[in-house]
């Protein structure tokens, strides 16, 4: 199937989920709490399909990308008759329960997703339980400074002996801020010898997920090279020439398996132009091209290259619900902060709007992640759908879910309704600035994703 076809379906799909699942969170509290529904509609405009059931319309809308719930008497600009079945007739501790009924419904949604996956295919890098290889130790790291280098292989480390890639990783949050002895093993002269120092494992956030990378050790993800499944439009990788199906030999001579050993080596180097040498079809090229400065997708800027790689080697796990809860609530929170910290970013002028990614962008990813092996590509993407829509509703704009909360917020705090005319022309002025905000973040998405080229099949 044509990649624009598989793109767009599958938004619709997704995009259709995450919009069921909020719209069904206001519609089920505000059944709860006896409030009249006139309309559940997935998508928005000129009724296509339904039914009707009760006092409730249930349609499918021409414009899929969205939905809603009406309610009576919701809209500031609504006569009151009064009726206990209006929105407006209900307490404001119901009303807001209402209007955090839909956003809670989208984390409820992403948790159980994620618990899911973990439970039916929690997919786990093979590395973690192969030898220690390391695969790269950037300058003036606590790796570096020990004496550890590229290519070597942990043969001890603290107490353990020939360890895996997991047991170094556990030991190294178990030792954080203390000096551990290690033992490492590297070809001399084509001869094996063994290597033994002291490295220092600082934890500066003194945190409870502390990584070997902070202190300069990269594993080694894969022995074979780097292959490269998407390149994005605009960045250094696109215009030197790398195509997907391109095997990475080598950066600057130096052969690195995983990204996370290319990011730390593009940082060591700056603005540096590198030469990474390509296998295509058999034949070895050599591309040069400068890193540029770019969203790492953590909402941090760092150096950047501009392709995706193909995930390496992994084996399924099925984790008990215990276990799968705690690895779900904590993808969660991790990426919950993350969308913050990028909200943040925007606000403080700290990141740019373009980084913003609206209907063509999201249609791109579900895309790529449709078309990737295994079960956690989608399911990661659906998972931070949800928590996107979710945060994204609560944000204290009229028109949004958090706008409605804030304002009876105030109402509750001034204890009286505040004029209908002024709510009226807020929620038309933020109607507005939606419907602009909407038209840039589009506009955005066609310059930073060449449409024609990128959806043609």
């Amino acid at each position: 199937m044509p990649f624009a076809i598989t793109a767009i379906l599958s938004m619709l799909v997704v995009l259709g989920i995450m919009v069921l699942v909020h719209e069904f969170g206001h519609f089920i509290v505000a059944k709860l709490f006896g409030v009249r529904v006139e309309v559940f509609s997935i998508g928005f405009g000129t009724r296509l399909i339904g039914f009707r059931r009760g006092d409730t319309d249930y349609r499918l809308s021409l414009l899929p990308l969205g939905g809603y719930v009406k309610m009576s008497g919701e809209n500031p600009g609504e006569a009151r008759t009064g009726d206990p079945g209006e929105f407006s007739s209900h307490p404001r501790w119901q009303r807001i329960l209402i209007g955090l009924a839909g956003p809670a419904a989208n984390f409820v949604l992403a948790f159980v997703l994620m618990t899911g996956y973990y439970m039916m295919h929690n997919e786990v890098d093979q590395y973690l339980s192969g030898p220690a290889v390391v695969d790269f130790v950037p300058q003036n790291s606590a790796a570096a400074h020990a004496g550890i280098q590229s290519g070597d292989r942990i043969v001890r480390f603290d107490k353990d002996v020939n360890p895996t890639w997991e047991k170094v990783r556990i030991r190294a949050a178990l030792d954080a801020n203390s000096t551990v002895p290690v033992t490492v093993e590297r070809k001399v002269d084509g001869q094996l010898q063994q290597f033994s120092t002291q490295l220092y494992l600082l934890d500066g956030n003194k945190s409870d997920d502390f990584e070997v990378e902070s202190v300069g050790l990269i594993p080694r993800y894969q022995d074979g090279p780097l292959k490269v499944h998407d390149v994005e439009p605009g960045y250094p990788a696109e215009k030197a020439g790398l195509k997907p199906g391109d095997e990475i030999l080598s950066i600057d001579g130096q052969e690195l398996h995983w990204t996370s050993a290319v990011v730390a080596y593009l940082q060591q180097n700056g603005s540096k132009p590198v030469v990474l040498t390509v296998l295509r079809n058999g034949k070895t090229l050599h591309l040069t091209m400068t890193p540029a400065l770019g969203d790492d997708g953590t909402g941090h800027t760092s150096y950047r290259l501009g392709f995706k790689p193909y995930l390496p080697p992994f084996r399924v796990e099925q984790l008990p619900l215990p276990q799968a809860v705690r690895h779900s609530v904590s993808f969660n929170l991790q990426n919950s902060g993350l969308i913050l910290d990028v909200l943040h970013r925007l606000v403080t002028r700290q990141s740019n709007i373009q980084q913003l990614s609206g209907p063509i962008g999201i249609a791109r990813q579900t895309g790529e992640a449709i078309s990737m092996p295994g079960w956690q590509p989608i399911i990661t993407l659906m998972a931070l759908i949800s928590l996107n829509l979710g945060i994204f509703n609560l944000l204290p704009i009229p028109i949004l879910d958090g706008g409605m909360i804030l304002l009876l917020l105030i109402e509750g705090t001034l204890r009286r309704d505040l004029n209908q005319q002024l709510k009226e022309r807020i929620y038309q002025v933020a109607f507005v600035v939606l419907v602009i905000f909407a038209v840039f973040v589009m506009f955005n998405d066609v310059s930073k994703f060449n449409l024609f080229s990128k959806l043609k099949p």
